[in-house]
């Protein structure tokens, strides 16, 4: 047995603009390519689930509200989408409005903080947060999503150039014992 879900920006290229929003053509072309990878995925019992990004990391889907409705659209079991707090942070007028938007999609959520660095020690409205995931009725994965300067490649892709936090051993210690408080309180 092995992963049951792979997550992440799986609807298009990291990065590359168009100098404008996605067209119609890329939006149906999108969910036809996800729909024939959904296919593939459900042959080994895989979820494939989409994450949106803010819109200085892609043009295709930015919000909640889109990526839920790509998947909707695309209608495949192996589709579903996930909600991370870094980008809604940025992207979202209202966090419980965007996590009600995708509630019947989402199947994963980033723990993120504004910055990248440990949950709770940042900007993120974490009440506001916790208190939507609850209200509908999210039942799955919290992962913490922060980034460092440990993988220098990786940090140079996610534009970490300090140090997001006094140690890996603190993200994990004080990120867990965060969720766990906001989620049993």
């Amino acid at each position: 047995s092995g992963a049951t879900h792979i997550c992440g920006p799986i609807h298009s290229a990291l990065g590359e603009f168009t100098g404008s929003g996605r067209t119609a053509d890329e939006w149906n072309y999108g969910k036809e390519t996800l729909a024939k990878a959904a296919d593939y995925a459900q042959t080994l019992d895989v979820t494939l689930v989409c994450e949106y990004l803010n819109r200085f990391e892609c043009y295709f889907l930015n919000c909640a509200e889109d990526c839920a409705r790509f998947t909707r659209e695309v209608n495949h079991p192996n589709l579903k989408m996930m909600y991370d707090s870094f980008h809604a942070n940025i992207e979202e007028k209202s966090i419980t409005g965007a996590v009600k938007a995708c509630a019947d999609q989402m199947v994963h959520v980033h723990i993120s903080e504004n910055d990248r660095s440990t949950p709770g020690e940042g900007g993120v409205n974490w009440d506001e947060t916790f208190s939507a995931l609850k209200e509908v009725n999210y039942d799955g994965w919290l992962m913490i999503e922060a980034f460092g300067l440990a993988l220098p490649d990786l940090a140079a892709a996610t534009r970490i150039w300090r140090k997001m936090f006094p140690s890996e051993e603190h993200l994990a210690t004080k990120g867990l014992e965060f969720m766990k408080t906001r989620w049993e309180g």
